[in-house]
């Protein structure tokens, strides 16, 4: 055997807990293979000391089962890697200001106009509807979009020793750049200026204790999110995309800059997947109706059809999330209940709660939590 063939022997071993490999968590380190001896390096950063030793007996057992090698050798290094569900997983860069906090998740995307605040907006909402501490952070500094989605824009009080102190919204501290500069004033801004008041939003702003922080970060992989990656500590990112390619290929360039900051990936949402037409048509049994581009549709006795028109394409979301070696979330269809919920600044999950739509965001949510306790 090669290395080539240890490595794919190696994919076969699920991380406790979960149903993602080893391999694609990043936890190989370095496979050496000379004759009948073969050294495996694992790169293993927890404090559960039962979870690592598993690892290494589970390794072990399935290089001993080719009966090919005379000698296993399988060790941990001494860099390490943690896999995303716990929230000790990356050494910061820096100093971590924000104490009292156990999960910071980035909501982000690689490009604009996929619906990313919004997406933000009802996973906060969902947590704390489940009774979790929550914080919502708007970090889109040119764009800031909480104000609008959250249907309010009061200015933040001040300390006497000029700390911020969170708006209160829905049952979650809240804060946003629009809330300070008037969401109508443009900001021009040069990238200094930009981390300096990224750095502001998480030192000078009172949090207190949280479960769950949850950031809405602007587009891209500029001066915020480098910011963020030298001066807090986070659980992981969370990408959400569009389906169609151009979107797709800004996914990677997401998701590759938080691996190289060593925050990790907890999955990839798919928003506007596809458009949910519903009507009503005069019948007193189940028919068939043809629609162009769909083919037959089922209606019932009562008349009531439903369909689903992928206006972009289908399944890149799931796609990227293979690529990545993460999990698909979820995916959000193109709605106007969204839109509605959106523009009256209430997020749908606490508007329509029992709509399918989310139920979708609730259980993105729940995907979220899980993977972080495990």
């Amino acid at each position: 055997m090669n290395k080539q063939d240890v490595l794919d022997l190696l994919k076969t071993i699920k991380y406790p807990g979960f149903s993602r490999d080893i391999v694609s968590f990043g936890m190989i380190d370095n496979i050496t293979v000379d004759d009948n001896n073969v050294s495996v390096l694992l790169k293993i950063t927890t404090e559960k000391d039962d979870k690592k030793q598993a690892v290494i007996d589970t390794v072990k057992n399935v290089l001993q089962s080719t009966n090919t090698f005379d000698k296993i050798d399988v060790t941990l290094s001494q860099e390490g890697h943690t896999p995303p569900h716990t929230h000790q997983q990356q050494a910061p860069a820096g100093p971590a200001p924000l104490e009292g906090i156990e999960h910071i998740v980035a909501i982000a995307s690689g490009k604009g106009g996929v619906g990313k605040s919004t997406v933000a907006a009802n996973i906060a909402v969902a947590l704390t509807q489940k009774g979790h501490k929550v914080g919502l952070l708007d970090l889109d500094i040119y764009g800031p979009s909480l104000p609008t989605i959250l249907g309010f824009n009061d200015n933040p009080e001040l300390t006497q020793d000029k700390k911020l102190i969170p708006l209160n919204r829905y049952g979650m501290k809240v804060m946003s750049f629009g809330f300070i500069s008037g969401n109508d004033t443009p900001a021009i801004w040069r990238g200094p200026l930009v981390s300096r008041m990224t750095e502001q939003f998480f030192q000078d702003v009172i949090w207190g204790e949280l479960d769950y922080l949850i950031l809405d970060l602007p587009p891209g992989t500029g001066d915020v999110q480098l910011t963020l990656s030298q001066k807090v500590r986070m659980s992981g990112a969370v990408i959400v995309t569009t389906p169609q390619d151009i979107a797709l290929s800004d996914v990677r360039k997401g998701a590759e800059m938080f691996r190289k900051v060593q925050t990790p990936v907890l999955g990839v949402i798919e928003n506007m997947s596809g458009l949910v037409i519903e009507g009503q048509i005069s019948s007193e049994k189940d028919v068939k109706i043809d629609i162009a581009g769909v083919g037959n549709v089922d209606v019932d006795k009562d008349g009531h059809f439903e369909f689903m028109v992928d206006i972009f394409k289908k399944g890149g979301g799931v796609t990227e999330s293979e690529r990545l070696g993460v999990p698909l979330l979820g995916e959000i269809p193109i709605d106007k209940e969204i839109m509605d919920s959106t523009d009256n600044g209430k997020p749908l999950v606490l508007s329509q709660p029992d709509s399918s739509v989310s139920h979708v965001y609730i259980q993105i949510t729940d995907r979220i939590h899980t993977t972080l306790q495990a």
